[in-house]
This record gives C-alpha cells, structure tokens and sequence, in this order.
C-alpha cells in the first residue's frame, strides 16, 4: 500500500474510532471568582464530573469533560452559580481521532532506529524509552549505567538510568528523578528524556551538576498505562495503573499511582471506588510500580537529597505537604528551591509558575509520592506540574514538545543548582 492510502486508511479508522471514544464530548473551561464557586468546582469533582485540573486558585481556570448525557444538566448549574466559563471543544472523540491519526501515520513516515539521540518532534513508546536507555549505557559506559529495578502489572521490564561524570567516586549524593506516574500525562516522560539527553549526551555543558551527585532517573513509573493510552482514542485520556479491580458487578482497571503510597494513605483527596480517577487501592502499595518507586526510596535515602517527579498539567511547583496545609519545618529550603525553578523559567520564557506545598496551593492529594520521599528522608521533595497544550491539557502535539521540555529544563537545571548550594 502506498503511503497517501496508508493516511487515507489511517484517517478512516481514526474518524470511526471516534464513534467509540469521547463522541460528543465536551470541555469546558470554568474559573471561580469566589471561594463558594471554588468549592462548588470540588464538590463536582466528586459528583462523576471528570477535571482535567482543578485549581483552588480564585482567577485561575480549571478544565472538566462534560458527557453529552451531562451537558444540559452542567449548563444549568453553571448559570445557576454564575460561573464564568468557556467552550474549548465541542467533540472530544473527533480532536483525539485525528491526533491519534497524525501520530500513526509520523510512525510510518518516520520510523524508530532504535540508536543514537532522540529528537523532541514526537512521543516514544516506553519500549523505545527503554531501548534509548540501554543504547546510552552502551555509548557512554565509564558514565551511564541502567538496571532493571522491577516489572509493571503486564510485566513490562521497569528501568533506572543512572548518570553520574564517571569519575569512579562511590556514595555521591543523588537526585532521584522520575516521569510518567499518570498515564495520560506525555509530556512526562518526554521532558524527562530531555533532562537524560542533557545529563548524557551534552554532558561537558553540565558537568557541574554531576560533580558531587549522581541522578537516578526512573522514565516511566506507569508504563503499562502508558502503553494504554496510545493504543486508541478511547484510551487516551487514561490516567491510572492497569491492574483490574471488580466493583459493583462491573471491572475498573488501575489505581491512582500517586496516592497508592503508605504515609497517610487513603485520607482526604483519595477515593476508595476503583472507578474513581483518584482511587487509592486496596491497600497502600497494591501496584508493583508504586513498590517499585518506594524500594528506589528507601534504597537510595542515605544519600538521596532531592526526589522530583514530574507531572502535567497546571504549572505548579509543590512540596510538601499534600496530606495536611501544615509545612514542614524545612520549608524555607524547600520553598528556595522550588522558587529558584520558578523564577528561572519566568525569566527566560515568561511562563509562571505558582510554588507553594500542594494542599495550600491545590487540594489535599494524602498517599502521594512527593510526602512519602520527604518522609523517607530526602531534603527536598518536589513535584512539578509542566504547562498544559491541546484539547485536554495533556496532549501538547508533537510540535510543541521541544518549547515544552526545553523549558522544563531550566526550571530543573536551576533547582538542582540550588540544591547543590544548599547541601
């Protein structure tokens, strides 16, 4: 088959998935101007209403997918509670079908070699992420060093890239980097491979940050979810694990990685209904990827001085606590170092980005993963939120992901900066 009747092939399943997938939905993006509105938001939030971000800042939009069995219903409460709003997709189904279409057809135009660096033109597969680790310890082997650290539901191989300037020191301190907890979130592990081609294929322009530390960088905590979500248009949005949990006489798959870990697990912010986004689990650390995560923890604690895991969307930078609005009593050298990657992007690009401890910024979230690194002994615990892109905040296309982790960048580059400051 010719390539024009391999996109003519591509675009017709693409319009017939989005039959199957978020057919009719919409987005609509709605900004409180009061606490009682912000509230109201929230309260929604658990009332089966499906917030791409929700913000508790008064001002600050938040971004929610409306069903069209929903839509008449959620018009009148808008109206009802004056809530300033706009349309930003009138058919959800349709937007997803033709990007899922586009990202196809530049895998047949543009295959994967599997060797040398990646470009930031497209989003990789967690298979391709893998292979890209290994080529590196492979190119760079007095330097880069991977190893399997365990394996995903669907037994998929979970590894750590651990970049260090190959001066043969032992017991370094270490940043301890992670991407990909949410399924949907791709920009994820897209700036985070960034940060891997920074540390190691451009490593005389930062060899300052790998004098005295080492960076143990996990690319994908949920590569099972992540494979999901690129296999069709109804699973793009997908953001939990895949593991299968019965309730009610019906199968929801996943739990919320990010609130599946034991320090203050399943309180406030977390559901304990498998089909809820935010569902903590049957118990803390049901998910082999969540174990994962908190074996690396513990393991890497007597050395490990920064934990900072990366997420979109929202354009936040957050530290603990997220369980409780109380600070810990080391905020000051938290708040530095979230304020010195803050103040790095905004000077050079402009973007702002709101610092603060995540239940004081958003909401409580208890069971994340930021508290329990804080809590098993890391300095600095940090969770950076990237800016949003498409239809849904989650899908910037593949031509903006080189402005997106670009940026990214000089937000990490100057927090561990600080870091090395500080300790």
């Amino acid at each position: 088959m010719s390539r024009l009747g391999c996109l003519i092939l591509l675009l017709g399943l693409a319009l017939v998935a989005a039959q199957d997938g978020y057919e009719g939905y919409h987005i609509f993006e709605v900004t409180p101007s009061t606490p009682a509105q912000g509230d109201f938001l929230k309260q929604l939030s658990h009332e089966g209403y499906d917030f791409l971000s929700l913000s508790r800042s008064l001002g600050k939009p938040s971004r929610v997918i409306v069903s069209p069995q929903q839509l008449e219903s959620f018009q009148r409460l808008l109206t009802a509670h004056q809530l300033n709003h706009r349309l930003i997709n009138g058919n959800l189904g349709a937007t997803i079908a033709e990007e899922f279409a586009q990202r196809q057809m530049q895998r047949l135009l543009k295959p994967i070699t599997g060797k040398g660096r990646l470009t930031t033109d497209r989003y990789y597969t967690h298979e391709e992420i893998t292979n890209y680790i290994n080529d590196l310890a492979t190119r760079f082997p007095s330097r880069v060093y991977v190893k399997t650290v365990g394996w995903s539901y669907e037994k998929r191989e979970m590894k750590t890239i651990t970049i260090t300037n190959g001066d043969g020191r032992a017991n370094k301190k270490v940043i301890f980097m992670d991407g990909g907890f949410h399924a949907r979130e791709w920009i994820s592990p897209a700036a985070v491979l960034y940060v891997i081609d920074q540390l190691a294929e451009k490593f005389e322009q930062n060899a300052d940050l790998l004098k005295d530390f080492d960076w143990v960088i996990l690319p994908v905590v949920n590569p099972d979810g992540y494979e999901h979500t690129q296999t069709g248009t109804l699973a793009r949005i997908f953001r939990k694990t895949r593991q299968p949990y019965r309730f009610l006489g019906q199968t929801c798959y996943g739990a919320d990685p990010n609130r599946n870990f034991d320090f203050h697990w399943n309180e406030e912010g977390a559901s304990s209904n498998p089909c809820m986004d935010t569902f903590a689990g049957p118990t803390a650390f049901s998910e082999p990827e969540t174990i994962v995560v908190r074996d690396l923890m513990h393991s890497l604690a007597d050395r490990g001085i920064m934990y900072l895991t990366i997420h979109s969307y929202g354009n936040y930078l957050l530290y603990p606590w997220g369980w409780t609005s109380d600070l810990p009593d080391t905020v000051d050298q938290l708040d530095a170092v979230a304020r010195a990657g803050g103040d790095a992007i905004q000077a050079a690009t402009g973007t702002v980005y709101e610092v603060g401890s995540s239940t004081n910024v958003l909401y409580i979230a208890a069971g994340a993963s930021d508290d329990y690194a804080f809590y098993a002994g890391f300095n600095i615990s940090i969770t950076m939120e990237l800016s949003g892109g498409g239809a849904t905040g989650f899908d910037p296309p593949a031509s903006s992901i080189d402005e997106f982790v670009t940026e990214t960048w000089i937000g990490i580059r100057a927090m561990a900066e600080k870091v090395i400051e500080i300790f």
